[in-house]
């Protein structure tokens, strides 16, 4: 502070003079106005520090000493401003750089594409194909909506039973309805297989990968998902189903209504927030109190994580932005984080190394993971 002192009484250097003039300055113009009460505390605090009575109308004259010290004080404070916000800008530009490097390599997220393949075998690329109709299947029409499939049933009678299958790539989506008017939401490398228009005693239905469903009730034709030697059974209800191969257990999850989760001679019915697991191995058991907005939250249009590990975290960065995955060390740690799914890759890897615990680069269409 000494030499503050003497080099800001004896030095001519106009420029340091002009920077601290142009921050004193800025920091005013940005500055808010403070209440009257306000203002009256610091102005007396002020005056306090000085030895002046904010009171004492009188003019005083102020030792020397003491305006040194106040004005090196602020002279301290502008120069620590210039040099802080200096070194900020350098570690900035810096940082940029690398991260330019890192990421140079980008990705854009998914969207809504998907095939559907029809009963004679012959597909159709759903994100190519124009709004409108695009087919017809037995009884129903087949219509495409801006990312939306739904099956109308029509007046013809056909006793042919017709199946079709729509099924989305890596960094893919879709949302259907069916003849029965019930609403299915695909996620990434999923598919569903179903008939074009359900008759008989029950609906039923086959998936991989995950969906979401909200089934139109039906008592008297309960509707039957087959997932991975499993079945779902329902009247009417919302539930969500997760049976990636690549998952440890496929996870039926419960938002609304009831389900009856059958495995071989294991029958769990289900209430609203409980997820039954049926693990590798053939072992089912059902969990209470499960956060279900993170559980759907994929169909919402978010990423959700709730102490969710690194390999749970890059398996759906995998699946939504079509990258392969590399390891370069591992991390214990957990993660919680919530995201819209519509960013890009290098802003979602970003969000998560501000955890401190992660790094990322992207190299090709391969997410590196350095911990």
């Amino acid at each position: 502070m000494q030499w503050l002192m003497s080099y800001l009484e004896s030095s001519e250097d106009t420029e340091l003079k002009r920077l601290m003039q142009k921050h004193f300055l800025d920091d005013l113009a940005k500055s808010k106005e403070i209440s009257p009460a306000a203002s009256s505390k610091l102005f007396k605090a002020i005056h306090d520090k000085i030895g002046l009575d904010a009171k004492d109308k009188k003019r005083r004259v102020i030792p020397l000493r003491r305006i040194a010290i106040a004005a090196s004080v602020i002279g301290l404070l502008l120069i620590s401003v210039f040099l802080l916000n200096d070194k900020i800008t350098k570690k900035q530009t810096a940082k940029t750089e690398t991260d330019h490097q890192r990421f140079k390599n980008d990705v854009l997220p998914g969207s809504d594409k998907a095939i559907l393949t029809l009963g004679d075998g012959s597909t159709i690329l759903l994100d190519e194909a124009q709004n409108g109709t695009i087919a017809q299947q037995g009884n129903s029409k087949i219509i495409k909506l801006d990312g939306r499939l739904s099956y109308d049933p029509t007046n013809e009678t056909s006793k042919e039973i017709i199946y079709n299958t729509i099924s989305t790539p890596k960094g893919g989506q879709y949302q259907l309805e069916l003849p029965d008017g019930s609403k299915v939401w695909l996620n990434a490398t999923s598919s569903i297989h179903f008939p074009t228009s359900f008759t008989g005693t029950e609906r039923r239905i086959e998936i991989t990968g995950e969906a979401y469903f909200e089934i139109a009730k039906n008592p008297n034709m309960p509707f039957i998902v087959n997932v991975n030697n499993s079945e779902v059974q329902v009247l009417g209800t919302h539930f969500n189903i997760n049976a990636y191969n690549d998952e440890d257990n496929v996870k039926t999850t419960l938002l609304e209504g009831s389900v009856r989760f059958v495995n071989d001679h294991n029958i769990n019915i289900l209430k609203p927030g409980q997820q039954a697991q049926l693990t590798k191995d053939g072992t089912t058991k059902v969990e209470g109190n499960v956060d279900v907005d993170e559980v759907v939250a994929w169909k919402n249009g978010m990423f959700a994580f709730e102490n969710a590990g690194i390999e749970t975290v890059m398996r759906q960065f995998s699946r939504w932005y079509d990258v392969e995955i590399e390891y370069k060390g591992k991390t214990d740690d957990q993660f919680i984080a919530e995201m819209r799914r519509n960013i890009k890759l290098s802003d979602a890897l970003k969000a998560l190394e501000l955890t401190g615990k992660v790094k990322f680069e992207i190299q090709g269409k391969k997410i590196i993971v350095l911990p």
